[in-house]
């Protein structure tokens, strides 16, 4: 992800987190729980992007690029309540880490049924966009769709930039898979958007 989008997070008044900004989706019950483990699907900068976020709002979490079902089983019965796994292939990033997309792909498919199985649930999360797919891919590089293909109808939601479903991609998955479908408009959305995914919990935890 640019330098500069990250630094957009940075930089948002932390007011704007409190704005009801309009998502274009029916808006989902909010009811994910920290804390949550976030991983990726790709090895692509798009976790980066999340992480900065959940600090902002102070929801607890872990960042664990190559989580796995080891990854949940060692937390036990207090563990994570939910997995953000970010969708998004950077051949740069899996080069770095010795893996492959196949490698990728096996680890998040067991990843998602270790998940199923604790009860955790699963945001699938594409935060970078056309850059990150076709527009940013070399010739005949598929692999951010073999990553989008992996995760998006196993997720219990998607949350996606907007401009990274002008092509409907995640729009098709949310209606085939009936799976709730958050976008978000411009990146300093995504504030409020995961304060509203996790804010039944913080109610909750207000009025203890």
């Amino acid at each position: 992800m640019p330098k500069p989008a990250i630094a957009i997070l940075y930089v948002v008044p932390l007011t704007l987190s409190l704005l009801i900004l309009p998502l274009n989706a029916q808006d989902p019950e909010a009811g994910f729980e920290p804390p949550v483990l976030i991983t990726s699907c790709g090895q692509s900068p798009g976790p980066t992007t999340v992480k900065v976020v959940l600090q902002r709002l102070k929801i607890p979490f872990e960042n664990e690029p190559l989580a796995t079902p080891e990854t949940l089983r060692a937390k036990g019965a207090e563990g994570f309540k939910t997995v953000i796994i970010v969708m998004g292939a950077s051949l740069k990033g899996m080069g770095a880490a010795g893996i492959s997309i196949d490698d990728e792909i096996n680890r998040v498919s067991a990843l998602i049924a270790e998940a199923r199985k604790l009860g955790i649930k699963i945001i699938g999360a594409h935060v970078e966009g056309m850059k990150r797919r076709a527009q940013g891919a070399a010739a005949g590089d598929t692999t951010d769709e073999q990553s989008i293909d992996a995760v998006a109808p196993g997720s219990d939601l998607l949350l996606v930039y907007q401009e990274g479903n002008s092509d409907g991609r995640f729009t098709n998955i949310a209606k085939a898979k009936n799976i709730p479908l958050v976008e978000f408009v411009k990146m300093m959305e995504l504030v409020p958007a995961l304060e509203k995914l996790f804010a039944k919990q913080e109610q909750e935890e207000v009025g203890q």
